[in-house]
């Protein structure tokens, strides 16, 4: 290790700033939004098995509702845009723009060139978890998705129930592609239910055992159209392994409510990013 300059102290107490305040983001309009979800009536189901994904397609002004049903299990959870798949979630700048972990308020954004709004966070029944005491929270921004290639590389085999599969077929399946084809479309994730962090000593990645339970969910209205696709982790609650068979897995659900009419009073779809493109040329 390099040794520590004499003025070491003084530079690791700088003040530190955060990158993107988001106090002129567009506001949410929460009230709205709850008010909407508290006379929604369910118009659309689908179960997602353990060990492997599903899809379902919420359109523009309704909610996808993501339900823990019979055990403990964390969900890796893709959004495209159902109109044009080249949108789609960009989880780090999601995590840049609201931090680590998201909850009720806070927005899934899409990647560029659109970058605006796909989904705002209404409800979340695990909102009182916060953070723990090793620096825990839920539903991260952080972690890819288990995927068989770091998976082949650390452990060797060839598992195809990771997460980075079980999406890329349940895409494949739905899109009528090939599933290479698919694959590339797979995108890193929002970890629904997952309880995440990073060691103080290492800054490595760890997950502990979620909170969640049979009746929890997570609540989000979709601004867009979305394809949503959400496989059952490998992992179950991630409490001790992921990528095998080892552990005890359930499914999830996703429900589709849609509000009644009028209850959105002016809500408008977000438009796609204002930047002209020309990047100064």
């Amino acid at each position: 290790m390099t040794n520590p300059p004499k003025d070491a102290a003084a530079r690791k107490a700088v003040e530190p700033v955060i990158c993107y305040p988001n106090d002129t983001l567009p506001a949410v309009d929460i009230d709205r939004y709850k008010t909407a979800l508290a006379g929604a009536l369910e118009t659309q189901g689908q179960r997602v098995p353990p060990r492997d994904a599903a899809v379902v397609r919420v359109p523009a002004g309704s909610f996808l509702q993501i339900r823990s049903v019979e055990g403990a299990q964390v969900g890796d959870l893709n959004l495209f845009n159902a109109n044009d798949l080249s949108e789609r979630f960009y989880s780090g700048k999601t995590r840049a723009l609201h931090g680590t972990h998201v909850t009720t308020g806070d927005r899934l954004w899409s990647s560029f060139p659109s970058l605006r709004p796909m989904a705002t966070i209404v409800q979340d029944s695990l909102d009182w978890y916060g953070i723990d005491a090793f620096g825990g929270s839920v539903h991260d921004v952080i972690g890819t998705r288990c995927d068989p290639y770091t998976h082949n590389l650390l452990a060797g085999g060839h598992y195809h129930h990771c997460c980075h599969s079980n999406l890329s077929r349940a895409l494949a399946t739905d899109q009528g592609m090939d599933v290479k084809e698919a694959e590339l479309l797979t995108h890193d994730v929002l970890n629904v239910f997952m309880c995440t962090g990073f060691t103080r000593d290492t800054g490595q990645y760890f997950m502990k055992g979620s909170p969640v339970r049979p009746g929890d969910t997570l609540t989000m209205f979709a601004e867009i159209d979305l394809l949503a696709v959400l496989s059952a982790c490998p992992g179950g609650d991630c409490s001790a392994q992921h990528s095998s068979d080892v552990a005890q897995c359930y499914p999830l659900d996703m429900a589709v409510l849609t509000p009644v009419e009028g209850a959105l009073g002016d809500w408008v779809s977000p438009q796609r990013n204002g930047y002209n493109r020309n990047h100064g040329v």
